[in-house]
Formats: C-alpha cells, sequence, structure tokens
C-alpha cells in the first residue's frame, strides 16, 4: 500500500509540475497599447488580436524574414525600412530580382487607429494584409505554403510559436497574427508637435508657428486630427501614374467617382518618407507645395477643394518655408529604428 501511495503522490507532483511547466510556457501578458488623447479610435481588428508580449515578439521577427520571398533575399522591412519610419526612400517599390512594383511604399506608423490599408484603401484588417506582399510578382512572389514550409523546422520559430499561441504550430492565421499584433505597437506620437501641445516645455519657433497657422487654413482641411490624415480618399489632380492599371481607389469600388482619388496619407514623419506621391512623383515636400500652387490636374472627380480655388492652392514662397518648417515638427526621432 506504501509503495501505491508513494506512486500516486510521485504521479501527481509529475502532473503538477507538467501543469506548471505548460502554463508558465504559455505565459503570454498582453501588451498595452499606447493611445494618445487626441487619437482617433482604435481599429475595430485590434480587439480581436490584442498584442502580446511573444506575438510581438513572433511578429518582429517574421516582420525581418527574408524567407518570405522566393528567393530569400526580400522581408517586409526590406520596403519598410525602420530608419524611415517604416518607408524605402523609393519611388516605387523594389521586390524580388529588382522587380519594380507600381506605387510607391507607404509609411507603417499608427496603424492602430487606421480605418483603411494601402493607397487605395483595398485592406479593412490589417491581419489580412501580410498575405498580398508574399503572393504579389513584384514583391515577394512566393506562397504562404512555401514560407511555412521554409521555418516550418526552425527551433527558434517553433519556441516563439509555443510562446505566444500555446504549441509550436505554424499556421498561415497565426502569421499574420503576429505581424498585425507587432505593427499595431508602432505608434508615433513624441514629435515636437506632440510635445508642443502636451505642455511639456517645447516651444514652436516662429517660422513653425507661422507654418501651423497656414497649414490649419489652407492644409487641415485633408490633413486633419491628431493622424494628419482624416482618412478620406481624394483626387487631388497629382500627375498620373503611367501603369495602365491604376485607378486609384476606383480599382476597389469600380465607381468613375473614386477614379485616381488615394487615401490622404498621415504627415507624421513625413520628413522620413520622400519621395511623395502614390508613386513617389514628388522628390521633396516643396515640390509637392509648388505643384499644388502652380495648379493640379483637372478631372470631373477632382477634390471640391480645389475646385472651388481654380485647381491650385496658392502659397507664397514664405508660406512654403513655413509648412515645411512646420511639418518637421511632426518628426519623432524615437519612434526611427523601433
Amino acid at each position: 500500500m506504501k509503495t501505491v501511495l508513494w506512486v500516486l503522490t510521485a504521479l501527481l507532483i509529475a502532473i503538477s509540475c507538467s501543469k506548471r511547466e505548460v502554463n508558465e510556457s504559455i505565459n503570454n501578458p498582453e501588451i498595452v497599447l499606447e493611445t494618445p488623447a487626441e487619437f482617433p479610435a482604435l481599429n475595430s481588428s485590434v480587439a480581436q488580436n490584442r498584442p502580446t508580449k511573444y506575438g510581438v515578439e513572433l511578429g518582429e521577427k517574421l516582420f525581418h524574414e527574408k524567407r518570405f520571398s522566393g528567393n530569400n533575399t526580400i522581408s517586409c522591412a526590406s520596403c519598410h525600412n525602420p530608419a524611415l519610419a517604416f518607408s524605402d526612400g523609393k519611388p516605387r517599390a523594389v521586390g524580388i530580382y529588382g522587380r519594380t512594383g507600381f506605387r510607391n511604399t507607404p509609411a507603417i506608423q499608427n496603424m492602430a487607429f487606421m480605418k483603411f490599408y494601402n493607397w487605395d484603401g483595398n485592406i479593412l484588417q490589417l491581419e489580412k494584409q501580410p498575405l498580398v506582399p508574399i503572393i504579389t510578382h513584384e514583391e515577394m512572389n512566393s506562397s504562404i505554403l512555401e514560407v511555412i514550409g521554409k521555418i516550418a523546422g526552425d527551433a527558434d520559430y517553433k519556441k516563439l510559436f509555443t510562446q505566444a499561441f500555446g504549441d509550436g504550430t505554424i499556421t498561415a492565421d497565426r502569421i499574420y497574427r503576429s505581424i498585425a499584433q507587432y505593427e499595431y505597437t508602432l505608434i508615433s506620437a513624441n514629435s515636437k508637435y506632440d510635445r508642443v501641445k502636451r505642455n511639456e516645455g517645447d516651444q514652436f519657433t516662429a517660422e513653425e508657428a507661422r507654418g501651423y497657422a497656414t497649414f490649419k487654413s489652407k492644409c487641415a482641411s485633408c490633413h486633419s486630427t491628431a493622424l494628419f490624415t482624416d482618412q478620406s480618399f481624394r483626387n487631388v489632380g497629382f500627375p498620373l501614374n503611367p501603369n495602365a492599371e491604376e485607378a486609384g481607389r476606383g480599382r476597389v469600388t469600380g465607381r468613375p467617382s473614386d477614379q485616381m482619388a488615394f487615401r490622404v496619407p498621415s504627415l507624421r514623419n513625413a520628413i522620413y518618407t520622400a519621395p511623395y506621391g502614390s508613386f513617389g512623383q514628388f522628390p521633396t515636400l516643396r515640390s509637392v507645395l509648388d505643384y499644388f500652387d502652380k495648379g493640379v490636374l483637372d478631372a470631373e472627380n477632382l477634390d471640391p477643394i480645389l475646385k472651388e480655388n481654380g485647381n491650385r492652392i496658392p502659397l507664397t514662397a514664405q508660406e512654403k518655408l513655413d509648412i515645411i518648417a512646420f511639418i518637421e515638427t511632426l518628426s519623432d526621432p524615437t519612434f526611427i529604428g523601433k
């Protein structure tokens, strides 16, 4: 009887230890996102995929994983360089074998607060975005099954998937969810502008203050809210992309009213994200302002604000310098290199 009791006791201890090890292995605390007071509400998808310690760690590793591409040379970070506010400094994205896409790489920042993704807003949930570059011929030219096959035997990934999801099974959904969790944490809200607004001791220079006043009267109709975008889609008469496939938002909706309309980009960290425009039409901020000043391309669906002003936004040379000085205050050095 004593022997039986001893065996049972030992077995219970072993089971208890085993359970404790499993529980410890899936201890994965949720990360509380910084939600600046003036920012819009979080995207509804965030509530269904809240960032966690190991989910974010896994997502960051996957974000920099070059085995996502067919020839193991291109990762998400290849086009979304952290040092450039997660843009790439090129007019149009360059992928596998030097293939060039037909649009400029958008910066990745404050994604948790966005309602639409990509220039034409064809993605509503960030979790659905990673597959697009993986399968696109000009980007990674691969497949999610090929990606899973490449990393399935990687011990580091098995450990991270276990820590993030409770076991080491690698699935497409888990890949997408973890990358989105990482991107949800990329919040930029510590620029000079933010510190001025929070009364933390910083003050605008005379030039920046003038630029802010001009910006509010001539730019803030589109670049509004604390994100410096109203997240609308507008045809602002920019030079047309020579690629015949381009139709802007019209590619998604099929409506003539959306032809060549693009999502208004955020101006946060704009100083790091040149060139500008949906296919990098403008090398500098000054060239953007000069174009608006001289007059934009006419179109039936041209934004009413421009139509009402003779298809232009008139600006003096000093106003342009002042606006650029203000936009520079939207730079967040603490965000760069995250």
